[in-house]
């Protein structure tokens, strides 16, 4: 889907103490010829006519409203909360969000890819789902209902990074 590819989790990477057994988790990448900061990632990211559709559901299903205010105090890291997610951690080059009930996390990191010749970032985006604590201390799975809804969310997740690339590349020109 334009230019996004699956991909491993890069060393370091914050989303890599989820990759264990009846834990889900996802990379995604894509590059953009420009130097492109986390706060600027972020900011595109979560501002995105399609994020910003998931945000009125957020509203009115779990009551959780966020604002544009709210992205650019996340993206400059003056909040710790955004709708329904906690950052969990935070570098210099990513950030890690939990849910409010702690069954996922949504991963966001920039690196730079610049050279002599060419300015450049790799943008990657990933995600954990991660089993009810019962379910874990079964030894269980996530179920059927995600297996069926998988393909969607990985859909969805190439969809995003697309469109958080094509704000960034916008707001270049």
């Amino acid at each position: 889907m334009l230019g996004i590819e699956v991909c491993d989790l890069p060393a370091g990477a914050l989303l890599s103490a989820y990759c264990r057994e009846g834990t889900y988790t996802d990379c995604f990448v894509t590059e953009i010829e420009r130097q492109v900061s986390l706060q600027d990632y972020v900011a595109a990211f979560y501002s995105t006519t399609l994020f910003k559709a998931e945000r009125q559901v957020l509203k009115w299903a779990v009551a959780k409203p966020s604002t544009d205010e709210q992205v650019r105090a996340l993206a400059q890291a003056k909040t710790e909360q955004f709708a329904a997610w906690q950052v969990e951690d935070r570098r210099d080059d990513q950030i890690l969000l939990s849910d409010y009930r702690g069954r996922t996390r949504s991963w966001l990191m920039c690196q730079n890819t610049s050279t002599d010749a060419q300015a450049g970032t790799r943008l990657l985006f990933g995600s954990a789902v991660v089993g009810a604590q019962s379910d874990r201390a079964n030894g269980g799975t996530l179920g059927a209902v995600f297996n069926l809804v998988l393909p969607f969310h990985q859909l969805y997740a190439r969809a995003l990074l697309v469109s958080a690339r094509q704000h960034l590349i916008r707001q270049q020109d």
